[in-house]
C-alpha cells in the first residue's frame, strides 16, 4: 500500500526558500515576506503522488530526485518526460497554462520539497520584477533542456545518450565525497537503476545493462546495485562526444 503524503506543520524558513534556483537571488527582505506562504512536505520512493496535486501546487526541491514519466496505454512502456533535482521547481508548465498535466510522478528516493499554491506563485510572478526576472531565465533553461533531449534521441546513440545523462547527473547532484585528491578520478552517481537510466535515454534496460558492463569492462567506471563509480571521467566524456563549443560549456567544471 502507497504510504500517505506526510506534510510538516512548520512553515519553511528564507534559508529553505533561498534553495530554490528562482528564489537564490531575491532580496532577503522579499524572501522573508515570501516565506510565510510555503510548507514542506516529504514523498517517498513507491509512493502514488496524484498528478493532479500540480493544477493545486507549485513545488521546489529541496532533497532527493523526482522523476515525472509518461506510460504507453497498451505496450505500457514507460519514457520519462523530467528529472528534478534540488534547486529544481516544478511544474512549470501546469504553472503557465493551466491545464492538467498528465504524467506519473515517481519520487526516485525519499525526497523533501517546498510547496506553495500555485495562484500564490502566478501572482508573485506577475506582481514582484524580482521573481520575474528570475522566472524567465529558468524557463528558458527547461526549454533547452527539453531541446536537447529531443534531439539526442534522434541524433546520437545510446552509449552516446547515456554517458551525456552521466555527466550531467554527476554535474547537478554532485555527491563525490572522497579525498580531495581523487575528486577528478571517481564520482558517484546513486540512486539510478537500468530501469530508470534506460527512461531517461529512451532506450531499454537490457541495452542500457549492455553499454554499462561494456564501460565496466573498460575500466571507466564501477557498476555496483543503484550505484554508479565513475572511474575514468575523461573516457567517459570522450564517450560522450561533445563537438561543439556549446557542448563543451556543458561538461563538468
Amino acid at each position: 500500500m502507497s504510504k500517505a503524503l506526510i506534510p510538516v506543520s512548520y512553515q519553511a524558513s528564507a534559508t529553505l526558500v533561498k534553495q530554490a534556483k528562482l528564489f537564490a537571488e531575491l532580496p532577503q527582505v522579499l524572501l522573508e515576506k515570501m516565506q510565510r506562504d510555503f510548507h514542506v512536505t516529504t514523498w517517498h520512493k513507491g509512493q502514488y503522488i496524484s498528478a493532479e496535486i500540480l493544477t493545486k501546487q507549485f513545488f521546489v526541491l529541496l532533497d532527493g530526485q523526482v522523476e515525472l514519466k509518461k506510460v504507453h496505454p497498451e505496450t505500457a512502456r514507460e519514457a520519462t518526460v523530467d528529472i528534478f533535482y534540488p534547486g529544481d521547481s516544478f511544474d512549470v508548465m501546469v504553472l503557465l497554462d493551466g491545464k492538467p498535466h498528465e504524467v506519473i510522478i515517481a519520487p526516485l528516493n525519499t525526497v523533501r520539497l517546498l510547496s506553495i499554491p500555485i495562484e500564490t506563485m502566478r501572482q508573485w510572478i506577475w506582481t514582484y520584477p524580482e521573481v520575474n526576472n528570475q522566472f524567465l531565465p529558468y524557463l528558458a533553461q527547461k526549454m533547452r533542456e527539453h531541446e536537447q533531449r529531443a534531439t539526442s534521441l534522434v541524433l546520437h546513440d545510446t552509449s552516446t545518450r547515456l554517458s551525456r545523462l552521466i555527466l550531467k547527473y554527476i554535474e547537478k547532484i554532485n555527491s563525490y565525497n572522497g579525498a580531495p585528491d581523487c575528486e577528478h578520478k571517481q564520482h558517484l552517481v546513486n540512486g539510478l537503476n537500468d530501469e530508470t537510466l534506460a527512461r531517461m535515454v529512451g532506450s531499454v534496460r537490457q541495452v542500457v545493462n549492455k553499454q554499462l558492463r561494456h564501460w565496466q569492462a573498460q575500466g571507466i567506471l564501477e557498476k555496483k546495485r543503484n550505484q554508479l563509480i565513475i572511474k575514468d571521467l575523461q573516457a567517459l566524456e570522450q564517450e560522450a562526444h561533445y563537438d561543439t563549443q556549446y557542448d563543451q560549456a556543458q561538461l563538468i567544471k
